[in-house]
């Protein structure tokens, strides 16, 4: 097999998914917690990890022992037989009997601690989270503000996340922020988040959920309360109305053509739901559930041929001509 000059060796992209790469802000590093959540499942693990650690030294050194410690010869007797030493059989029961009843113990603590930590009456956002094919959707249920695949929150509060889904079972997860929790359709689930820094981390569905599952990705941008709330405010208000004469023709177009009946743009006549809501979207750092960073070449590679980018996605090629890309273009870039 030919390696693909460039590609990360496996070892080396676990390393990455583990412990995150210097100065990279998005990349889900398991073993740099930035919340509560992420910090009680990480001191589980190095727990959980010390008494394998241990119990496999203390095992390896006892086999390597006896087996230098009584090897014998072609020509040695044979050993006395035993039939049994009750003592040594009630200790190596008791022994692991014991470290796996604390171990238990201390995973039903942690939990307990992760779903519903002490704070979670104290809780003062919920957002209402649903998981689409693939793509994410945040109603901000106090606010009165909806967005998608980019989430903000404020550091140091807590906030409860309903977890629910519209089609099949996805699993919300943000590495440095909290542990896997199932997305299931009928069924909500609840998560509480507090962030304890602010930055951007990055999100993936960890539930196999079809063809672009990979492409299902978020952002969790934790700001200072005064930057979160200015963004609120930047969210509830309805979309820049287009000045040049392109961009007028790109909004034309948008709220005349099938685009106005899959998506949402606030201050406009386009209130359709199957798609993410894109208001503001040129405020976001990324579209299509993170398969593009935002750009306008990338919107207009996107308009060109979506299922190019992501096929199986729901956005339909809609075969248009150079000079309707280049006007909704103009137009979504400037939804701010």
């Amino acid at each position: 097999m030919t390696r693909r000059p460039g590609a990360l060796p496996c070892w080396l992209a676990l390393f990455l998914a583990l412990g995150g790469a210097s100065g990279c802000i998005e990349t889900p590093a398991v073993m740099s917690p930035a919340s509560r959540g992420a910090g009680e499942i990480l001191w589980l693990t190095w727990i959980i990890t010390a008494i394998a650690v241990f119990v496999f030294v203390v095992v390896a050194g006892l086999l390597l022992y006896c087996a230098f410690r009584f090897r014998a010869g072609p020509d040695a007797p044979i050993p006395r037989q035993v039939a049994s030493n009750v003592p040594l059989e009630i200790a190596w029961t008791a022994i692991p009997a014991l470290v796996l009843i604390g171990v238990l113990i201390l995973t039903v603590r942690t939990v307990r601690e992760v779903i519903r930590p002490e704070d979670a009456a104290a809780a003062t956002m919920h957002v209402r989270v649903i998981g689409h094919q693939w793509w994410w959707e945040f109603q901000y249920l106090d606010q009165q503000v909806t967005t998608a695949n980019e989430a903000h929150v404020p550091v140091g509060e807590t906030i409860e996340l309903q977890l629910e889904s519209d089609n099949v079972i996805h699993s919300f997860w943000v590495p440095r922020l909290f542990g896997k929790t199932d997305v299931i359709p009928g069924h909500h689930n609840h998560l509480y988040l507090h962030t304890d820094e602010a930055g951007v981390y990055r999100g993936q569905c960890a539930e196999f959920c079809g063809i672009q599952h990979a492409n299902m990705r978020l952002l969790v941008v934790a700001d200072p309360p005064d930057r979160f709330a200015a963004w609120v405010q930047a969210q509830k208000a309805a979309a820049h109305t287009p000045i040049d004469q392109q961009a007028q023709n790109g909004q034309r177009i948008f709220l005349e053509s099938t685009c106005s009946g899959c998506h949402t743009v606030q201050g406009t006549s386009a209130q359709g739901t199957v798609g993410p809501d894109l208001t503001h979207v040129a405020s976001r750092a990324e579209i299509a559930a993170g398969a593009l960073p935002f750009s306008a070449a990338n919107l207009e590679r996107w308009l060109i041929d979506p299922q190019a980018v992501k096929p199986g996605a729901d956005m339909p090629d809609l075969h248009l001509d150079g000079d309707t890309i280049s006007a909704l273009v103009a137009y979504l870039a400037q939804l701010e």
